[in-house]
């Protein structure tokens, strides 16, 4: 049985015999010389080289440490040893294979507790609907148009949040040296925290629902944002329970463990949450805005800060002592309000961007290319 569907009923065929895969070959940095032959690991080109150890085109994928992520180079190249690269096309197009190895989601063949790592003999037996090569031309042709769209939107998206990093500074000057001269408070003066309940009442495994009132974790924090994709419920009589760490919109979140300092601020379609004990809350007071205080928390320098005060405990971890010492520059009112304007209309475009779910969509393509949909 094959991962894709096979709706054209094409030939299903072993994956050794449409892209044969080979361990790399080892070339320590003591022996790389300059030149402009790429070298290819696990996660990507990882320098170059003045020796071919391969010819072009390539496709790499990960052997040991990044699992799932597939290259394709056009050039000649060479292959560490931490990946697996195809040593022979078998007359299929190179571009096709490329994409298929892509959505056939290789990091599920991954073994190993501490490294991970993938065994070709597991991945080599599989079957795959082979196309013919004209019609893998076609595929690989729309799925390139496809990815090419994708990067697009990828890279106006990391534009706008370059923009606004840009505009912050030139509104606020930076946090740390504060060129502007604004008054500078501690964190503790001009907000208050709030820590999740620790007491007998905090949530067990047993109190986790399919609905309900949303448990946050730190895993909901990513890139200073709110992540909602892997959500955990109470109910609602436990959280009424609970006395602390009871979260509101508009309420700025922080990591204390594990990514330090992530941060984001409360605002979903849910209109509360509970906090786990690995997290804090921290509420905006008159002399700043929440979407100022978050902004200045996610700032690349305040973030370097977090990081170097965490790293002093046996486990790494902030404080909300520490928090309350951190000195912030607090600005005109008036200034800050033109801020969220500008930010607002930023995020207006970037979510229209994301709201697209390119990736999904790419996937989906992909899916449907490789079962005989497209």
């Amino acid at each position: 049985m094959s991962f894709f569907k096979n709706e054209q009923s094409w030939p299903l065929v072993e994956l050794r015999d449409i892209a044969t895969l080979k361990r790399g070959y080892d070339l320590p940095v003591k022996q790389r010389n300059p030149g402009n032959v790429p070298i290819y690991a696990a996660n990507g080109q990882n320098g170059t080289h003045d020796v071919v150890k391969i010819e072009g085109p390539g496709v790499i994928t990960g052997r040991s440490g990044t699992i799932g992520k597939v290259h394709y180079v056009e050039e000649d190249y060479w292959p560490l040893n931490t990946s697996l690269y195809v040593t022979n096309f078998h007359g299929n197009d190179p571009k096709w294979i490329y994409y298929m190895l892509q959505a056939f989601k290789l990091d599920r063949f991954v073994e190993g507790a501490g490294v991970p790592t993938l065994n070709r003999n597991l991945v080599h037996g599989e079957l795959i609907p082979l196309p013919p090569l004209k019609e893998q031309k076609r595929i690989a042709a729309i799925l390139d148009k496809a990815d090419n769209l994708r990067r697009k939107r990828q890279q106006a998206i990391q534009l706008a949040d370059e923009f606004l990093r840009s505009v912050f500074l030139d509104m606020f000057g930076d946090p740390v040296t504060n060129p502007k001269g604004w008054d500078v408070r501690r964190l503790g003066d001009i907000s208050t925290f709030e820590n999740g309940d620790r007491s007998s009442n905090y949530p067990s495994g047993n109190d986790v629902v399919s609905s309900g009132v949303l448990f946050l974790s730190t895993k909901n924090i990513t890139s200073d944002g709110l992540n909602l994709q892997s959500s955990q419920f109470i109910t609602e009589e436990k959280y009424n329970l609970l006395t602390r760490g009871k979260a509101s919109r508009g309420d700025i979140l922080i990591t204390l463990r594990g990514t330090l300092g992530s941060c984001c601020i409360f605002e979903c379609e849910y209109e509360k949450a509970f906090i786990n004990a690995q997290m804090m809350i921290i509420r905006a007071g008159d002399s700043v805005s929440n979407i100022y205080l978050h902004d200045f928390l996610s700032s690349q320098a305040i973030k370097n800060h977090l990081l170097n005060i965490g790293q002093g405990a046996a486990v790494p971890q902030l404080t909300a002592k520490q928090l309350r010492e951190i000195p912030i520059p607090v600005p005109d009112k008036k200034i800050q309000e033109r801020y969220a304007a500008v930010r607002s209309a930023t995020l207006l475009s970037r979510s229209k961007m994301l709201g697209t779910t390119e990736i999904g969509l790419f996937q989906s393509l992909s899916q449907e290319a490789f079962s005989g949909d497209l």
